[in-house]
């Protein structure tokens, strides 16, 4: 366990009191970040790796991968700790009249009084009746002192968690953007893929300015291939509905929900981080990639005859065009720019979402559509991850 988790461990396990680590909610956030940190300090030593891996794109598809996942979980569990600790501070300073009662009788009741104080004038059976009863009020007092220091030693581990995240976020940050450089670098040597086609140049451009929808794209791709061959992927037919999507994000608009302009769509659009990686959701020959109607770069990927995944709204596509990749292969990367660290730690609210109610660093959206036999399917039909 690396020094930072072994630190946020201790913290978080002693600011609980006795009998508590398994009921309370701070030890989950404790097991989060330990999680979220291992997650990018895994991706750090990955990265390394990957300078002499023997296929290098492969290798850092996967680091940067593992890089935007530990970056999410770790922006995720700052939120929580944030909403928690924001939450703790409001309910002290509410009670703030409360605590000083509180501290007042405490102090009273630990005074050097002498035994006299607690006689009573019935005698002794009155002095017990009266001892029972300050021992009583003694317990309750310590419980509520007992809730009262575990609620600021909880404060005061949050915090100290929200200090130390820092350094991993930054590290994190820096890795991420190192291995995304790498990874087009990679891709722009890479000089041994298989190709199904040649592209014809010509027949591209006179397609692209003869046509005004995605349909009739779709229809004339076979025009722009030349020595075309056959080619043995496996068939993705029968995975229909356990595809991984292709990158990380969440919904935001189904088939055939209207955008804020009241145009319908038949496929999904997916928020995603800035620079967030895209990749091949399975085995598949690239029929087109580049800009293409109002869609702006887009990649078009056939995983067999009759089948079409259509990814629009990239900012850098990787590959050319007849190009067969592997499941899995990196394809491109949305736009946008990486948060800073500031950002990072200092979501727009607690909640992590703006008044929205889209989450605050999901500003980017890809476009996916799935054609068969050219007719538009409900790509929530085909994607595990997109379902309702």
């Amino acid at each position: 366990m690396t020094l930072f988790a072994r630190l946020i461990a201790v913290l978080c396990l002693t600011a609980l009191p006795a009998g508590a680590q398994d009921a309370s909610g701070q030890n989950a956030t404790a097991a989060a970040a330990i999680q979220a940190a291992q997650d990018i300090e895994t991706a750090i030593a990955m990265l390394t790796n990957a300078q002499d891996a023997p296929d290098r794109v492969a290798a850092l598809t996967e680091t940067t991968r593992a890089f935007e996942d530990g970056l999410a979980a770790m922006r995720e569990g700052l939120r929580q700790v944030t909403a928690r600790e924001a939450e703790l501070s409001a309910a002290l300073a509410s009670r703030e009249d409360e605590i000083a009662q509180l501290l007042g009788t405490l102090q009273m009741m630990g005074g050097t009084g002498t035994p006299v104080v607690f006689l009573h004038p019935s005698g002794a059976v009155g002095t017990a009746r009266s001892a029972m009863i300050v021992a009583d009020v003694s317990r309750g007092l310590d419980d509520r002192a007992n809730d009262l220091r575990a609620d600021l030693n909880e404060v005061r581990v949050l915090r100290q968690l929200q200090q130390s995240a820092s350094a991993t976020l930054a590290d994190g940050l820096r890795g991420v953007q190192e291995a995304r450089t790498d990874l087009s670098q990679a891709v722009a040597d890479r000089r041994d893929l298989p190709r199904k086609f040649t592209e014809d140049p010509i027949q591209t451009a006179l397609l692209i300015a003869s046509t005004e929808t995605l349909g009739a794209f779709a229809s004339g791709l076979t025009d722009i291939a030349e020595n075309e061959r056959s080619v043995d992927l496996p068939t993705v037919a029968d995975r229909k509905g356990q595809l991984a999507s292709p990158v990380l994000g969440r919904v935001l608009r189904r088939s055939g929900q209207a955008d804020a302009a009241g145009v319908t769509r038949p496929g999904v659009v997916l928020a995603t981080r800035p620079r967030a990686l895209v990749t091949s959701p399975t085995a598949a020959t690239i029929r087109y990639r580049g800009p293409l109607l109002d869609l702006g770069n887009v990649m078009i990927l056939e995983p067999e005859p009759g089948i079409l995944f259509v990814f629009a709204g990239l900012d850098v596509v990787y590959g050319a065009s007849g190009d067969i990749l592997a499941e899995g292969a990196p394809i491109g990367l949305m736009a946008g720019t990486d948060s800073d660290l500031g950002a990072m730690l200092t979501p727009t609210n607690t909640t992590g979402t703006n008044a929205t109610g889209a989450d605050s660093d999901l500003s980017e959206t890809l476009y996916i559509e799935v054609r068969q036999d050219n007719i538009p399917q409900d790509p929530a039909q085909w994607f595990r991850d997109m379902k309702d």
